[in-house]
């Protein structure tokens, strides 16, 4: 009797949720990524290049086939996530990629396990400070619509902010909260619109791919999970402690910025930065001002990391720990913080 290892398509290999992926599922299956236009080079993986847009992924149908009758689990991880891209191109790339991979799922009999993202729970106005924002958001809610609605077996998760490794802070690339933090340990940021209450919902990289990781491997082929700190995310008050503390870890001598709601932003401080503020730093600050539309609220997202198993991991405390570390290598990669001799953050 002969035995083989499923086959796992990935898409998104080269993001930081697919690296996770790939060390999390590398053991156990066959993976193989689509990719776009960045290439995995990871000896652990093979890859084709392919394309959401194109009938049969870009493949021709010969090597459709062949991949319809070898693969046995899809994992969609890749997304237009910058919020710079016209709003019609992040629609086009966030429906495509599913509806695509839906019909190879149905070929293939495999289940779908889709990415999607924990902030379709409170979405922004698209007329707001954040229309790249409501766009991502919107494509997420639409997409999870047309998954939701088709026969094949398939599971949705909802994972928040995502940071680096929990045990080194390591990431493939940052992300716009590394921004936001990395400016107030600078002192680039003299304020931040959000309270001091609002919740900044997080979870390390190594956390999702191994929720990922227990769901395929259980066969688990339904249901729709929120992979977030809920109650246990930490404030922005705690947030800009971590940040001072390091700062102070770095040597740097660091003004704290002061923490202001956006209505009073948009009151009192926005006339002012437009007579005042040269055209480059103005649009520093309105990028600061969309990314800060995830954490102006006191309500803590749904979590279904408890009842999976991983309650453990995403406590307040475990969590700061991975924020500090997450932020360590940041400092480290921008030159502020030496690295261990393994590479590893100090």
């Amino acid at each position: 009797m002969t035995w083989r290892r499923k086959t796992l398509l990935l898409t998104g290999g080269s993001g930081v949720v697919g690296r996770a992926l790939i060390d999390e599922l590398s053991h156990d299956f066959d993976v193989v990524c689509m990719r776009n236009r960045n290439p995995v080079d990871d000896v652990r993986v093979s890859e084709f290049a392919g394309s959401f847009a194109e009938p049969r992924l870009g493949l021709s149908a010969g090597d459709y086939a062949v991949l319809s009758r070898r693969v046995d689990v899809i994992v969609h991880a890749a997304a237009a996530t910058s919020w710079r891209e016209d709003p019609r191109r992040i629609r086009e790339v966030n429906l495509g990629g599913p509806t695509a991979l839906l019909e190879l799922a149905t070929q293939a009999s495999a289940p779908l396990y889709f990415f999607s993202t924990a902030f379709v729970a409170d979405p922004p106005s698209a007329q707001g400070h954040s229309p790249g924002a409501a766009a991502y958001v919107q494509s997420k809610i639409e997409a999870e619509a047309l998954v939701r609605s088709h026969p094949v077996p398939s599971v949705i998760v909802r994972p928040s902010i995502v940071i680096g490794d929990s045990a080194d802070g390591r990431m493939a690339a940052f992300q716009g909260l590394h921004a936001v933090l990395g400016a107030i340990v600078r002192g680039a940021a003299p304020m931040i619109p959000m309270p001091a209450s609002a919740l900044i919902d997080f979870v390390p990289q190594d956390l999702v791919a191994a929720v990922i990781g227990r769901l395929v491997r259980q066969e688990v082929t339904s249901g729709e999970y929120w992979l977030t700190a809920g109650d246990q995310a930490l404030c922005a008050r705690q947030i800009m402690d971590l940040c001072m503390g390091l700062a102070g870890d770095l040597g740097l001598s660091t003004r704290e910025p002061r923490l202001i709601p956006t209505e009073a932003v948009d009151r009192l401080i926005l006339p002012l930065l437009e007579d005042s503020l040269p055209v480059p730093l103005q649009a520093k600050f309105r990028d600061l001002l969309e990314f800060a539309w995830l954490f102006q609220s006191t309500d803590p997202l749904p979590n279904s990391l408890p009842e999976l198993g991983f309650a453990a991991q995403v406590t307040t405390e475990e969590l700061r720990k991975t924020a500090y570390l997450s932020m360590r290598y940041w400092a480290q990669v921008k030159g502020l913080a030496a690295g261990d001799d393994d590479g590893r953050a100090a």
